[in-house]
């Protein structure tokens, strides 16, 4: 669902998932609704507004002229596009999908800071403004009886949420939510399902049991492919009959290993490949097809079969160097009361692994009896019991995130439920035109954080649609109605017991609520493990918790850090991730629920995290020596004598610029890191002044730059930034190297 509303000099827009957008103009009005209007693309909600000037978020823009199919491009480095007399539909790749469409001459351009698409005309034009949420319900629901053969039959038509069966079904936009699945007597798939799942002819078959099933299941997904089972065979078969090719798997446990191979790099290829469609853009990776000697146009155009014959023929280890980090693995006990989770699952992409763990021992024994003493030595409480988490180890596999669908609390992973896949698209179907945070101090001696975090939300509610209520002292009664009460976010400051929560007249359970409202949540206090996770069974998303006893000053670091973090657009797995490597005990803290989930979104559309490491004296003579020739040539970059900043990029990837004047000058190597579990398959543009390319999220990015350079970068750049061993945000570290 989205809301728009008319604000002094524009309009904003929001969606039931948290996404916002604010679009302003020069001359700027609203025209009278007119329910004819009509935007040629699939839209949620139009707008017709006449002005001389509209202004939008930073995004990958196209133009597509109506007399013609070859749409223009706005340059990423900032080069304006110019549109001659005509008519055209903008299309502004935002977080919530825009549409401009318009008669007449028109001029797009980047502004200075790369903050800010803006589109001029000649005179005061009317534009057609249309808006799409990137969210979509899960369309129709599939029963599915306890059967290994069912589930095998439903897996097939979750790929129904589709919209092409093209290499562009790797762009988060044209996959859409799975249906959802719901145990029953027997198998029930509605008749909207069937006529929308894809006909690739693509066959996976696999034994008849339900390990097998789940590990195949994102890779049958993917590929769209007819899944069913057979008794008689102990691994798994992947069939192309049109071309007679099959590739035989084995059986678990290799089979995860196989799966995983062959999803990463059919989704990495389908990436580089659908840049020969309508919306390319010229990637840093794309030069490897090449390489490979493949024909990105033919492979566009091909069938689903032989592009995927074509994947097949190519060796994993030829391109495993090459591949983005997978962004999710989830660890599902492979039974059948799991199976409503699957639709979840797929439509964040997450690899699926048989859950393994091992006992803590050795180092790891020891650096927690530490931790333990560290805290009986220093820890300030109530006195009160706190519960004892059993912490158990997981055996990881490939991911950059990890979910624990199964029995134990795991470190380093976050703790999901079924629960809290279901409770977010609850929240989703919930009306609301701002986000509404309240901050709960019911500890004095914590009051630094209070003053902290309740800062960070008041000065990001200056930016988005954002309430922020601050509480101090709430008794069991007060507290229970904050959490009754419909917050999308709860940050509880203060102390956790046995009992419950902490407050001046007693402990709130909370067992005791009839049901929780909040959509997310923190509670910073020691042992809150067991109360976060009934918040998930008695209505939230997810949260934040600590599995044992923590300093005051190592809460207040992770709490404001996490602040931050989650009120600028990054999940709260990854807000929690980053936020506790400030502490020597970061693993007392995780996440429980839907670890993937966001509370807002941020400046870019996925969040970016730089890292910062100065260059030494060696490195940049020996940079200088390269560029002079003063070494073998075959290894170095072209040297430019142009005195602007251009780039070469070494052989492991890193933008060097091209100024040799200034290597005795400090330097720093700047690494990007972008990446999200909401939309896998994104892009991102780092935007320093001599990168020309985009990048694939999960792709790092390395750049060479100077002090001034790195100084710019930091002012436009909205991001966390890791330097000199902690963790900062970009607008507040600049100052550091500014001279």
């Amino acid at each position: 669902m989205l809301v728009w509303d008319a604000q002094q000099d524009g309009l904003s827009v929001t969606d039931s998932d948290t996404a916002a957008l604010a679009v302003t103009g020069t001359e700027f009005s609203i025209d009278e609704a007119d329910p004819t209007l009509d935007v040629p693309r699939p839209v949620d909600e139009t707008v017709a507004v006449t002005a001389r000037e509209l202004r939008l978020p930073h995004a990958v823009v196209y133009a597509f002229p109506r007399e013609s199919s070859t749409p223009l491009e706005l340059d990423p480095c900032g080069d304006p596009l110019s549109l001659s007399p005509g008519e055209y539909v903008v299309d502004v790749d935002t977080e919530i999908k825009t549409y401009l469409q318009f008669a007449g001459a028109a001029r797009i351009e980047r502004t200075d800071d790369f903050e800010s698409v803006v589109v001029s005309f000649p005179e005061r034009t009317r534009v057609i403004l249309g808006f799409r949420s990137r969210h979509e319900f899960p369309a129709g629901t599939i029963t599915v009886p306890d059967s290994p053969a069912a589930l095998a039959q439903a897996i097939s038509h979750l790929p129904s949420s589709h919209k092409t069966t093209g290499p562009d079904r790797s762009y988060p936009t044209l996959r859409g939510h799975p249906p959802l699945l719901e145990s029953g007597d027997e198998l029930a798939i509605p008749d909207r399902v069937r006529a929308d799942t894809p006909r690739t002819g693509t066959e996976l078959v696999v034994p008849s049991e339900y390990e097998s099933l789940y590990v195949t299941a994102p890779l049958a997904y993917y590929l769209q492919a007819r899944v069913r089972t057979d008794p008689t065979i102990s691994g798994a078969r992947l069939r192309l009959p049109e071309y007679d090719v099959e590739r035989s798997l084995p059986g678990p446990p290799r089979l995860e290993r196989e799966v995983e191979q062959l999803l990463r790099q059919t989704f990495f290829l389908d990436c580089l490949v659908r840049n020969a469609g309508p919306y390319g853009t010229e990637l840093a990776e794309s030069r490897l097809l090449e390489i490979l000697d493949l024909d990105s146009e033919s492979l566009y155009a091909a069938s689903p079969q032989n592009r995927l014959a074509t994947y097949l023929d190519i060796p994993f280890g030829a391109i495993e160097h090459r591949l983005p980090d997978w962004h999710l693995a989830t660890y599902v006990t492979p039974e059948f009361s799991r199976a409503e989770t699957l639709p979840f699952l797929l439509d964040r992409m997450s690899l699926l692994y048989r859950p393994r763990t091992s006992t803590l021992e050795g180092r790891e024994l020891v650096e927690r009896s530490l931790e333990a003493f560290y805290r009986d030595g220093e820890r300030a409480g109530t006195g009160g019991q706190i519960a004892s988490v059993d912490i158990v180890k997981p055996e990881l596999r490939h991911g950059r995130a990890h979910g624990w669908l199964a029995d134990g609390v795991p470190v380093d992973v976050f703790t999901a439920a079924p629960e809290a896949y279901h409770n977010r698209l609850a929240f989703l179907d919930r009306t609301r035109e701002e986000t509404s945070v309240c901050v709960v101090l019911n500890d004095p001696d914590m009051a630094g954080e209070h003053d902290d975090v309740a800062g960070i939300y008041r000065s990001r509610s200056g930016d988005l649609p954002m309430t922020v209520t601050v509480e101090d002292g709430l008794t069991t009664a007060e507290l229970a109605r904050v959490f009754e009460t419909g917050h999308d976010f709860v940050h509880y400051i203060g102390h956790c017991e046995t009992d419950g929560l902490c407050c001046p007249d007693g402990t709130l359970s909370t067992t005791s609520l009839d049901r929780c409202t909040a959509q997310t949540f923190f509670l910073n206090a020691c042992g809150s493990f067991y109360e976060g996770r009934t918040l998930i069974e008695k209505g939230s998303v997810a949260g934040a918790v600590t599995v044992t006893e923590v300093l005051n000053e190592h809460a207040i670091k992770v709490g404001s850090t996490f602040a931050t973090l989650l009120v600028n657009g990054f999940s709260i797995e990854r807000a929690m991730e980053l936020a506790r490597r400030r502490i020597m005990m970061g693993k007392d803290y995780t996440v429980v629920g839907d670890g993937t989930h966001s509370l807002t979104q941020g400046e870019h559309r996925v969040p970016t995290t730089l890292r910062i490491d100065e260059l030494d004296a060696e490195y940049r003579r020996s940079s200088r020596a390269i560029r002079n020739g003063d070494q073998d040539t075959s290894t170095a970059s072209t040297a430019s004598t142009s005195s602007t900043a251009s780039s070469d990029t070494d052989t492991d990837g890193t933008h060097q610029p091209q100024q040799t004047a200034r290597t005795d000058k400090p330097q720093y190597l700047v690494t990007f890191d972008c990446y999200s579990t909401r939309v896998t398959g994104s892009y991102y543009f780092p935007h320093t002044a001599d990168n020309e390319v985009a990048y694939l999220c999960g792709s790092e990015s390395n750049f060479i730059v100077s002090k001034p350079e790195l100084v710019t970068l930091l002012k436009e750049t909205e991001a966390s930034v890791i330097y000199d061993g902690d963790i900062h945000w970009s607008d507040s570290l600049w100052p550091q190297f500014d001279e």
